[in-house]
């Protein structure tokens, strides 16, 4: 059975639901002016055609999150998985929203659609259940969101599409937590199951050195790139090409507290925990992991 409950939820419900409750403000009028006079019309913002990639990339919604494109270069990586805005793009547990924010505009702009595998809204997990309400905020908070699809990923149980209906589908930083969890051959099916044949799966993930050895939990965070080509092969996948965009051989995969130790998540020595010998300049010089980037396809005739 495949378990993502695809469900479409727009921005703009959304946006009216948030806003229940809180009368909104009434336009202020000049009460002395000379009613002979013409009445102020209201200005409105200038419309802003996110179409173009490198609009949605300057757009002022992403605050300090644009500070991390020298590290994960969306353009290039959107670019190099070859993502067709005007189509059906899936992202996998898209977390806080840092790629939403790029991909769900432009596709919205370009007459594609959007679709957010999330975690489950009644998932068990506190974290996981405030994770998904977090985000679906941020929806209602930017219009050029447009009228994003929610879906549930639950990779326990699969992911529930119509087989052979997604263009494209999208793994930032994840894989390592489906090893963790026991389920990441299962993924890799399920992605495979919802692609259109042709379809492509971009993978991006912190990249373990392949001289190490892999831990089958990932608990480090780290996974070696012949691993994963490994599990996207025995699901279906023809192994396309790997891009070094994400690289970073400053990152020797080697941290105290694995791939957390760096930036942005900066995990540093907690209370009652040895802070000996811990610089935590030394990890913040190093930057963000070295992640490998890998486009795979399913074969178009199968």
């Amino acid at each position: 059975m495949r378990s993502i409950f695809l469900g479409s939820l727009s921005a703009a419900a959304l946006l009216s639901l948030s806003a229940c409750g809180n009368p909104s403000e009434e336009p202020i009028t000049d009460t002395a002016m000379d009613t002979a006079q013409p009445a102020e019309t209201e200005t409105t913002e200038p419309v802003v055609d996110y179409a173009d990639l490198s609009t949605v990339l300057a757009a002022d919604w992403r605050g300090a999150a644009a500070e991390r494109d020298s590290w994960r270069h969306p353009a290039e990586t959107l670019e190099f998985f070859g993502i067709d805005p005007s189509s059906t793009v899936v992202e996998i547990w898209p977390g806080g929203g840092w790629y939403s924010d790029v991909l769900a505009p432009w596709i919205s702009a370009n007459g594609g659609t959007y679709v957010a595998a999330h975690f489950p809204a009644g998932s068990e997990s506190d974290y996981r259940r405030r994770s998904r309400a977090n985000f679906e905020a941020r929806i209602s908070d930017i219009p050029a969101y447009g009228e994003p699809v929610i879906a549930d990923f639950n990779a326990e149980l699969g992911l529930v599409v119509e087989d052979d209906s997604v263009d494209a589908i999208l793994t930032f930083r994840n894989i390592h937590n489906w090893m963790a969890g026991g389920t990441a051959e299962l993924a890799f099916s399920e992605f495979h199951a919802a692609l259109r044949p042709g379809g492509v799966l971009g993978v991006v993930e912190h990249r373990l050195p392949s001289t190490r050895q892999q831990d089958p939990m990932a608990g480090s965070g780290y996974v070696q790139q012949d691993y994963v080509i490994a599990l996207a092969e025995e699901a279906g996948f023809e192994f396309v090409e790997a891009s070094e965009i994400n690289a970073n051989p400053a990152d020797t995969a080697d941290h105290p507290y694995g791939v957390w130790t760096l930036p942005p998540t900066r995990r540093s020595p907690r209370d009652g925990e040895d802070a000996t010998d811990f610089d935590r300049a030394q990890f913040d010089a190093i930057g963000e992991s070295d992640r490998m980037t890998l486009l795979f396809r399913k074969p178009a005739a199968e």
